[in-house]
């Protein structure tokens, strides 16, 4: 697809600042000479991995000091790229980056699990974060053990050595089973630790419920279906209902204590293809939410249970099976009318990736992607995977971004 004229980009805006003006949202646009409005308040932010030190720190074991001056490198590239909030990766493998009460030191920290780092490091990224203006968002992954299946390799004291019963080995990894309701409220706990005693401005969940499948592999949870599966038409439905009640719950148990900390998820872009629902998206996807991870993210939105959405859409313009000028338009349908916002997650990592599609060789092709963005009202926010990239941008993608879209810094909506 070409880059939109400005001829034709300008009744687009147009449009979209009549239906502001309905909403009673104009006054959250500003609008420049001959280019398309802009929102003073937006999401914009970028994901700090730290799983297998993707982003932070770059690898296990250094010291304190280099630490901290490696966070405090990726915040600056933030703030200098005009963005607002961060989501920082605080429990990747069941472990946490702060002194946790219920799991381990995380060993991408030290290169040990269980060992201390000997500071803070959650204490210290929100104070930092605060001071330049930027949210922090305490991302988690909930059911992730481990990246290999040997419990014997975890701490004495992690959760799974007491209690092997709760840990189902697949795909070479290790999962806590999202069946069993002691563990859904042991990972909610977990997690929820990090919530009550620091200043966070949001909690993240990722991708990652039931694991992605394995060809060739089955997820063992006969037992706890067959103990917990009753009155449910079949397995997958059971574990929805899992999934839906650990996002349900930790939601209503946020606002419960803390009503202004917000609550989001980053799924995996297509729920399912219009061709298995009518419902669905105009996307041939070989991964559905809904049928291979028990996510039924749709219904999170529409019953309101998280405060916003941020789907993966990793795909380029014209991208045959998973369209991003297709996803774009559901998902702004599926949050409209909901207090639910939606961020749209862009995959900057596959900028000028030899190993990319002709498009992401292209450092036009993430602007052209907001360009879309803001011809939907529903549409609040990006957010950019990975921070690294924010920092590097090796081939100017994440440049010309914010020269085209963000001249100047903005609030994050609440």
């Amino acid at each position: 697809m070409g880059r939109m004229s400005r001829r034709g980009f300008g009744v687009v805006a147009a449009s979209v600042m009549t239906a502001m003006l309905a909403s009673g949202e104009a006054a959250a646009l500003e609008v420049r000479d001959g280019a398309a409005p802009t929102r003073r308040r937006e999401f914009r932010g970028m994901w700090t991995a730290t799983v297998v030190n993707v982003d932070w720190p770059s690898a296990p074991g250094l010291s304190p000091e280099r630490q901290r001056t490696e966070l405090l490198g990726l915040f600056d590239a933030a703030v200098s790229r005009r963005l607002n909030a961060v989501i920082l990766q605080i429990r990747p493998t069941a472990d946490a980056f702060w002194p946790s009460r219920y799991e381990p030191w995380s060993e991408y920290l030290t290169g040990t699990q269980g060992r201390s780092p000997g500071w803070d490091p959650l204490a210290f990224a929100v104070r930092e974060a605060h001071k330049r203006r930027l949210e922090l968002h305490g991302w988690f992954n909930p059911y992730r053990v481990a990246n290999h299946t040997d419990p014997g390799r975890l701490v004495p004291t992690h959760p799974v050595r007491i209690h092997p019963e709760w840990a189902v080995p697949y795909g070479g990894k290790l999962y806590y089973n999202p069946g069993l309701p002691e563990v859904r409220r042991f990972v909610q706990d977990a997690m929820l630790d990090a919530v009550w005693r620091y200043d966070l401005d949001g909690v993240h969940f990722d991708d990652y419920f039931y694991p992605y499948p394995v060809a060739g592999q089955t997820f063992d949870d006969t037992a706890a279906y067959e103990r917990y599966g009753a009155g449910f038409p079949d397995r997958a439905a059971w574990r929805r209902d899992n999934i839906d009640r650990l996002v349900r719950e930790t939601g209503e148990r946020i606002k419960r204590r803390k009503r202004h900390v917000r609550f989001g998820v980053s799924p995996f872009a297509v729920w399912r293809n219009r061709a298995t629902d009518p419902l669905g998206s105009d996307t041939r996807a070989g991964v559905q939410t809904y049928d291979d991870l028990a996510a039924d993210t749709r219904r999170w939105v529409r019953e309101g249970w998280i405060d916003y959405i941020v789907p993966q859409c990793y795909w380029h313009i014209g991208f045959g099976p998973a369209d991003y000028a297709k996803l774009l338009p559901w998902w702004a349908e599926t949050v409209r009318g909901t207090r639910v916002q939606l961020y749209i997650g862009e995959a900057l990592y596959r900028a000028g990736d030899p190993a990319q599609p002709a498009p992401w060789q292209d450092p036009g092709e993430l602007s052209r992607h907001l360009d879309l963005a803001r011809g939907r009202p529903e549409v609040l926010g990006n957010v950019f995977f990975s921070a690294k990239y924010v920092a590097s941008d090796p081939v100017g993608a994440m440049a010309r971004v914010v020269k085209d879209h963000y001249p100047h810094r903005a609030r994050p909506p609440r």
